[in-house]
């Protein structure tokens, strides 16, 4: 325990994200001062997101600075505290970043239960992605029970878990993912009633299908063209959750708004987008009930670890190639 390995953002993306925009080095390790725990990193979340954070610019939050750690959800063990309230063994989760050890305030942390659910998982399903899901299905998609619910990335950490959500509330429920695999463990594992491959030629006519009845809530974690298949079925009074659009987070100035938008006056629906952050103070809610649900069984949770921090630029790739499988983290 004499080095600290870290990645540091080297230079701002234009395009795809990779090795070359950061940097990996070891330095010394961190000390934690009065009111601080130094933690040793578990797990590292890969999100979306991150492709947002190094752009420059205006947003819900600031972007990573140039020699800066690269931000990221984490869970870690206390190695070492300075603060009442916590002790070396206890498992923290926060936002320390792409390092092996951080030295963090303890008002930036919270105890996990790691008899409740294993670490990694606190950054799934109990995380930010089930935090997302929880509040972006329930809360900005309205849903009431026995609608029909259209889920883009439908295999992944947010998506899967949006989608059982809406067949614990008793919803007709239709993903949207790539390749005959992921389509498969949707149906047969997660328990969607249907699953259409965005791969395949006819997304329209698929999703027309399996929505004979038309769509409620269309959870979009994609935009581009499979926005506005799901539009085009959209039902009197539907709603569009905007959750992200991972399609053009690596090219945004080829991004586009969904060309039949006036669907939304003719059915009285309604578009909006929404800040998993904005709901901090009720995340207890969301977990007591997602925990709930998966010692039940009503809900299951997928985490794809990758191991080894160096590697981080290129499993982060992962996320824009569609090559992760569930909830992806990395071992440092």
């Amino acid at each position: 325990m004499t080095t600290n390995r870290t990645i540091r953002l080297k230079a701002r993306p234009s395009g795809m994200v990779g090795p070359e925009h950061f940097d990996f080095a070891e330095e010394a390790m961190p000390v934690a001062g009065d009111g601080e725990l130094l933690v040793k990193t578990g797990f590292i979340s890969l999100d979306p997101a991150m492709r947002g954070w190094l752009n420059e610019g205006k947003s819900y939050i600031p972007p990573v600075g140039i020699g800066e750690v690269m931000r990221a959800g984490t869970v870690g063990e206390v190695v070492a505290s300075n603060a009442d309230g916590f002790a070396p063994g206890d498992w923290v989760a926060g936002i320390w970043g792409v390092q092996t050890y951080a030295a963090v305030a303890a008002k930036d942390v919270h105890k996990i239960d790691t008899g409740l659910a294993p670490p990694e998982r606190w950054l799934g399903a109990l995380g930010m992605p089930g935090m997302t899901a929880y509040f972006g299905i329930l809360d900005v998609g309205a849903l009431k029970d026995g609608e029909t619910v259209v889920v883009s990335a439908a295999a992944g950490a947010v998506g899967g878990l949006v989608g059982q959500i809406a067949k614990v509330k008793g919803c007709h429920v239709v993903g949207i993912a790539g390749g005959a695999e992921k389509c498969s463990y949707v149906v047969n594992e997660l328990g969607f009633d249907a699953c259409v491959d965005y791969k395949e030629d006819g997304v329209l006519k698929a999703l027309a299908t399996a929505c004979p009845k038309g769509v409620d809530v269309y959870f979009d974690n994609v935009g581009g063209p499979i926005l506005e298949a799901a539009m085009t079925l959209l039902r009197r009074g539907a709603r569009v959750v905007i959750c992200g659009a991972i399609s053009g987070y690596n090219d945004f100035s080829k991004i586009q708004g969904p060309r039949n938008y006036l669907n939304l006056l003719v059915q009285r629906a309604r578009m909006e987008g929404f800040v998993v952050f904005d709901y901090e103070a009720r995340y207890g809610e969301a977990i007591r009930d997602i925990a709930g649900w998966l010692q039940s069984g009503k809900v299951k949770a997928k985490e794809d670890i990758q191991h080894g921090i160096e590697r981080f630029p290129e499993v982060l790739q992962m996320l824009f190639k569609g090559e992760n499988f569930g909830k992806l983290i990395l071992k440092p």
